[in-house]
């Protein structure tokens, strides 16, 4: 399986999905005009990559801001993995990291944390 790499904009994050790893990181802002046509293609990756796991799926997530219909698209996709967690194929962990100042994004992912049933690991920095 090929790695998925989309490059950050000033309105879209980096998403990097690396297949040898089973490590995702998105980082940056997520503010695009259509979210689920941005991440429809990680939707699709992680569809595909749900077949046949790593033992171990890391997922780091690292955003300054996202607006409203990201926040679904983020949800989707922790709720995709978390039934590949229910499927006992893989362990999957996710850290989030918010900015010592956010206060926001720190409960944002308190949040996330509370809705999914995934080992979240909610970090400042």
């Amino acid at each position: 399986m090929d790695n998925l790499i989309i490059e950050g904009t000033n309105k879209t994050p980096v998403i990097s999905f690396k297949a040898d790893t089973g490590t995702l990181e998105i980082a940056g802002k997520s503010i695009p005009e259509n979210s689920f046509g941005f991440y429809q293609p990680l939707f699709t990756w992680i569809d595909n990559y749900v077949l046949n796991p790593l033992p171990k799926t890391e997922i780091k997530i690292s955003l300054e801001y996202f607006n409203t219909s990201s926040s679904k698209c983020l949800l989707d996709i922790l709720r995709k993995l978390e039934a590949l967690k229910k499927s006992a194929k893989s362990t999957v962990t996710v850290s989030w990291y918010y900015e010592a100042d956010d206060e926001d994004m720190m409960e944002a992912g308190q949040d996330y944390d509370s809705l999914v049933d995934l080992n979240f690991n909610i970090i400042k920095i």
